[in-house]
């Protein structure tokens, strides 16, 4: 049984969500303010995370930043009221990896939930054997374990959000291809949407950001027109 934490203050927006989940066998618990919902995330371990943005005490925004200094891989989904592309790309800034306006139907909730757990994809397993198997992708100096979710550069491990982890493995699998940004939006956010926002921008330079040291040592390269493909320096 998967388990999903709540954090949200609207008591008829958690009775809706958490009878609606529960009834499909989610694991819910539930933090009517943030403070307790970072609490509870350091104390157990939750599969996935809804987070809403406006909070009585630590906004979600400032909650979701204190949950990624210690979790960086637990999925978080943002439930906002605040549909402009500032807003949803500063939660997406503060470490969430999808976000849902309200009011939304209960399917759309869940259609976003079963395709975040689906692309999380993180191991409990403390430790293991690192390979060159299946499990291991190597392009340039970056290597990839797939099984143990580690990522390195030139010797130095980087670390990743989920999103940004299933971002560069999708383009891994892809290699000196061009690939389209609804393509990217379909195969890492999981379900063929358009955002009306520069969220695959957004990700892609985080990625840069972490992966290159300099101008000379980029690996994701924009496609003026196109989209990105991912090749050697």
């Amino acid at each position: 049984m998967k388990k999903i934490i709540l954090i949200e203050d609207e008591s008829s927006v958690v009775s809706f969500i958490k009878k609606g989940l529960q009834e499909l066998e989610f694991d819910v618990s539930v933090a009517f303010d943030g403070n307790t919902g970072i609490r509870l995330v350091d104390q157990n371990d939750f599969d996935l995370i809804i987070l809403d943005i406006m909070l009585p005490d630590t906004n979600g925004l400032e909650v979701c930043k204190e949950i990624r200094k210690k979790n960086k891989t637990v999925p978080i989904l943002f439930l906002t009221a605040l549909d402009s592309s500032e807003n949803i790309v500063l939660g997406l800034e503060s470490g969430g990896d999808d976000y849902l306006v309200k009011p939304f139907k209960f399917i759309e909730l869940v259609a976003r939930i079963k395709s975040l757990l689906r692309r999380s994809g993180h191991s409990n397993t403390s430790e293991t054997t690192e390979t060159d198997s299946g499990d291991t992708y190597h392009f340039s100096d970056l290597t990839v374990n797939d099984y143990t979710k580690k990522v390195t550069r030139g010797g130095t491990e980087i670390s990743l959000t989920s999103t940004e982890y299933k971002l560069l493995l999708y383009f891994l699998n892809n290699p000196e291809k061009v690939i389209s940004r609804a393509e990217i939006l379909e195969a890492v956010w999981g379900v063929n949407y358009e955002l009306g926002t520069n969220v695959v921008d957004v990700y892609v330079n985080y990625l840069r950001k972490k992966l290159d040291n300099s101008d000379d040592s980029k690996l994701i390269h924009t496609v003026i027109g196109m989209g990105y493909v991912l090749k050697k320096p």
